[in-house]
């Protein structure tokens, strides 16, 4: 599978993105490696991506591929290998041949208006399948419409592998937008060790961020055991991972200093992480 232009990922994304403001309440997305550390001169992984109601459990809609970029450890984008959508998921490989860490991709940013119409209907802006910016807006949303609001909104999926050693991924993070940094290293995390997690609103700490956790295989538990988290002043989260396995985490925050025209900022941030036992 080639990578596509970036227009071209937009454009699906925002579609996306449409999908998921209408089904937030149920629906959780994810980009899943099979593991997340390997050794060798090279190795493959492999990924599901869906977005569905259970973590894990693809039972809705497959992730579309062509959104995703995959970054090798020098930063180049690389083709991912043996693509297919199937019904619910979405399946690939990553070929590894360099050491270090790799990570796979999808973010966006976006203006999303609402106001109500002369009947007093909810009128929303951009439609499906485009991307709102700031020409656009300014161009096609009356700004004197009653009740009307803009969000500045942006969205980030990602996952890390490593080939043997890991390597730095702070100096390819894009610091717009919500974004999640560690003081470790996503592909070292163990059981029993506090994990320090920062969060970032373009590049400013990200305070009262609200994080949830969950371990894989929680169909199968009687209880809902999601873990929920507060970031502090300075956007900092410290998690104590007390069992291993596959975990999903999203992040959401919101505030009001967003640059005109919008009168608002959201972030929404995803990331899958492995852990291992101690």
């Amino acid at each position: 599978m080639n990578l596509i232009s970036k227009k071209q990922r937009l454009l699906a994304l925002a579609g996306t993105l449409a999908l998921l403001s209408t089904n937030a309440s149920a629906h959780r997305v994810w980009v899943k490696p099979n593991t997340t550390v390997v050794s060798g001169d090279e190795a493959w992984v492999t990924f599901d991506a869906a977005i569905a109601n259970d973590i894990f459990n693809p039972d809705h809609y497959a992730y579309p591929l062509e959104q995703l970029t995959a970054i090798a450890p020098g930063g180049d984008e690389i083709s991912v290998q043996n693509a297919a959508k199937l019904k619910y998921r979405s399946v690939f490989d990553l070929h590894m041949q360099q050491e270090g860490t790799y990570r796979v991709v999808n973010s966006s940013r976006s203006l999303m208006a609402s106001w109500e119409d002369e009947n007093g209907d909810r009128v929303r802006w951009p439609e499906r399948g485009k991307t709102g910016t700031k020409e656009a807006l300014m161009a096609a949303v009356p700004m004197d419409a009653k009740g009307l609001n803009v969000v500045d909104y942006s969205r980030r999926l990602e996952t890390f592998v490593t080939l043997g050693a890991p390597s730095d991924i702070s100096e390819s993070d894009d610091a717009t937008g919500l974004t999640m940094s560690f003081l470790g290293h996503p592909n070292d995390l163990y059981t029993a060790e506090p994990n320090e997690l920062t969060f970032t609103f373009d590049g400013q700490p990200a305070k009262g961020t609200s994080v949830t956790l969950v371990r894989e295989n929680a169909r199968y538990r009687d209880t809902n055991t999601a873990e929920t988290y507060t970031a502090d002043k300075s956007g900092k989260v410290e998690i104590t991972f007390d069992k291993p396995g596959m975990y999903w985490l999203e992040a959401t925050y919101e505030d009001k200093n967003a640059q005109p025209p919008a009168s608002e900022r959201r972030g929404n941030y995803v990331v899958v992480l492995e852990v291992l036992p101690l």
